[in-house]
């Protein structure tokens, strides 16, 4: 297909775009506490470069150390000293034909207690003994959990002193208007720091329930004097930056505003919280006659973090209708990340008059040649991102440790220079690999780089393992996305898959590989230790999935609320059944990212579902279900028709262990196999075994 808009140029004010691709800003981590762009960032996004993005928008860029910080690791522009290394970041970029943007930011009311008043004291200690960070960042930890027991070192500023946003937020304080117009110095001196150091534009972050948002905002925006109260007033501190930004660095220095059009907030149930898309159109008029050049279209904040930071349930594009309401009315660029995953849907969004500048960040973070393909017609071989929100949650983990961010299907992220140029060692070595799915495929595209035979078996006539149930759930087949794209990919790359053919120890030993990698899953759980569960009542959450059993009209037990309980639930629900979760831990989902949990709440709560924490299951007996209080041991029952059991899965290994026992020495688990975890856990496995096989 030839997509000629996608590829045709486009100004933003003086700046102009080779094509109609942007990169829009996700934070990673990858950055150094003095605000300096590290050999790593500068290797992961040069890779996008390469790779054929016009416009490069890196993650959050601080305009001051002290309380405008949101990540140790995070970009910085607050002093003099960033220039020369910004300079040398851009030419890395100009080198590729892409432009650089960077994004000015303050987190305001969504900073955290543990980065305010604290980088002026690292960054001297960093700059002699680098490796004294690391356990400054996990005092982080620590802090992070006073934080959220409400007791908070510092307070972060903001327009106003309101309730804590749903997530992320810490203890605040309103600012003065010293401040305020401290502050809007540091976006202007930041700006001309930029102009100085050779980047092409700047974006100001007014998205995502930042502290810009805040101002603009009735919700957070309280204030009784020229900042706060009418229109104008919550436009003013936006207004001065901009104003400020062009007279500093001239009228033709391309200056871009990410917005908020819309705070989302009757989304989550909170109808006539915030301001709407009306006002958002409203503040992107007023943007455009203050000279901005391009609006970048985002929504939502914190307390409404789906609708911004979608999760895979949501649908390609679903929000375009937002770019569109700003195209009407105004009359420079809008850039605009609308669940954008295939080159067909960029181009079709363009021509359709959508937008005009397709944006992303999780495209590019999952495939830094998505550009590349798609211009050279190989779009068949792009890694599309399956909205699994491992990116956002490894960031938000890792960060406060000092680590980056990851991808669950990227394995070059933050090493791209040693991925690329992976060692051709293989010397045609022949590789099993028993298991398609996601563990074993990414083990045989790594093995394959390196230049090894390798071949792959799979039982079942399809590839997939365990994936195809996760995406057998509702709202979420895109997670087989993961699947299709690495078969295409192994196959490019010469791996013979064998579906339909499950191989014994001796018939692997026959083949006398050099090694064999067993991706062989997981199985569900059912505990033997527990009296009743092999009765016809008792069924496991992948029957009910997969539709090999319907229950409809009864009253079910769910025993287990990770991901699987939950999404059986949903399906429970859907067929009439009345439904009660129970689970041992005191919080829901334990150690799966909120995002995902909340997605699947938000469907769960229009049923009278009932939800047990500190609940165990310790046996079934005539239509009842035995529970006990995790807490003090008190024994009670439900009744119930029917239990689903979604305890998790133990590895399904024991192939691994004959093929040891027979003497077959070179004999690797991954994913599942080895330890039971989600999608990103089970690449990561496999890929760091592939790369162990010397």
């Amino acid at each position: 297909m030839s997509y000629e808009m996608l590829f045709s140029p486009m100004n933003i004010g003086t700046m102009t775009v080779k094509n109609r691709i942007v990169m829009t800003a996700a934070e990673f981590s990858l950055g150094h506490p003095n605000g300096k762009p590290t050999e790593k960032l500068m290797n992961y996004y040069e890779e996008r470069a390469k790779g054929g993005v016009g416009l490069i928008i890196p993650g959050i860029c601080r305009v001051n150390d002290t309380l405008g910080a949101a990540s140790y690791t995070q970009l910085g522009m607050s002093h003099d000293s960033n220039i020369e290394p910004m300079r040398e970041f851009a030419e890395r970029i100009h080198k590729h034909g892409a432009k650089l943007a960077i994004q000015l930011h303050h987190a305001g009311r969504q900073g955290y207690c543990l980065t305010l008043n604290t980088l002026p004291l690292i960054n001297p200690i960093v700059g002699k003994f680098p490796k004294m960070l690391r356990p400054l960042m996990d005092k982080g930890t620590a802090l992070m959990k006073l934080e959220e027991k409400g007791i908070c070192l510092f307070p972060t500023q903001a327009p106003s002193k309101v309730e804590k946003a749903k997530e992320g937020g810490a203890k605040m304080r309103a600012m003065s208007k010293r401040e305020i117009r401290k502050l809007i110095r540091d976006f202007i001196d930041a700006a001309e720091r930029c102009k100085k150091a050779g980047v092409d534009a700047v974006e100001l972050h007014g998205g995502h329930g930042y502290l810009i948002q805040q101002f603009l905002s009735p919700h957070t925006n309280r204030r009784t004097d020229e900042y706060g109260g009418s229109f104008e007033n919550r436009l003013r501190f936006l207004s001065e930056i901009v104003q400020g930004i062009k007279e500093r660095c001239g009228r033709d220095y391309p200056l871009i505003v990410r917005l908020t059009v819309d705070e989302m907030y009757e989304k989550v149930g909170r109808a006539g919280t915030g301001y709407t898309l009306e006002t958002g159109k409203e503040i992107a008029k007023r943007l455009e006659e203050l000279g901005v050049d391009a609006i970048n279209v985002t929504s939502a904040c914190y307390d409404a973090y789906n609708y911004w930071l979608e999760p895979t349930s949501f649908e390609p594009g679903w929000r375009k209708y937002l770019a569109k309401e700003i195209k009407s009315v105004v009359n420079i660029p809008v850039i605009a990340a609308n669940v954008i995953r295939t080159p067909k849907q960029a181009e079709r969004q363009l021509q359709e008059g959508w937008q005009d500048f397709m944006g992303s960040a999780r495209a590019f973070i999952c495939d830094p040649h998505w550009v590349k393909k798609a211009e050279e017609g190989r779009e068949d071989e792009i890694r599309r991102c399956i909205g699994c929100l491992n990116c956002i949650s490894s960031f938000m983990t890792n960060a406060v440790v000092g680590n980056s961010g990851e991808c669950a299907l990227n394995m070059s992220i933050a090493r791209e220079k040693e991925y690329f140029n992976m060692d051709k060692d293989g010397a045609g070595r022949e590789i099993v690999i028993v298991g398609a799915g996601p563990a074993g495929l990414t083990a045989a595209e790594t093995m394959a780089m390196r230049g090894f035979k390798v071949r792959v078996y799979e039982k079942e006539e399809k590839a997939g393992g365990q994936l195809i149930i996760a995406a057998a759930c509702n709202l979420k087949d895109k997670l087989y996305w993961a699947i299709e794209d690495l078969v295409t990919r192994v196959k490019k790359l010469g791996v013979e898959v064998k579906l339909g053919t499950a191989l014994t120890a001796e018939e692997i030993i026959a083949l006398n590989p050099y090694a064999v990698i067993v991706a062989t899953g997981g199985i569900p759980i059912r505990p033997s230790s527990i009296p009743g569960l092999s009765g016809d009542n008792v069924s496991m959450a992948p029957e009910i999935i997969m539709g090999e059993k319907k229950i409809e009209g009864k009253s079910v037990v769910v025993a287990g609320s990770g991901m699987t309980g939950l999404e059986t639930t949903e399906i429970l629900n859907e067929n009439g059944n009345r439904v009660t979760i129970i689970e041992m831990a005191d919080e829901l989902a334990p150690g799966t990212w909120f995002q995902l949990i909340d997605d699947e709440l938000e469907r769960i709560h229009k049923h009278e579902t009932n939800i047990l924490l500190n609940t165990k299951l310790v046996g079934v007996e005539d239509g009842r279900v035995i529970i006990e209080d995790s807490k003090n041991g008190r024994r009670s029952s439900l009744r119930a028709d029917h239990l689903v059991l979604a305890l998790g899965v133990s590895p399904a290994d024991s192939l691994a262990d004959e093929l040891k026992k027979r003497g077959l020495d070179n004999v690797y688990r991954a994913g599942d196999a080895a330890s039971a975890g989600t999608i990103a856990d089970a690449c990561h496995s496999a890929y760091d075994t592939a790369m162990t096989i010397k």
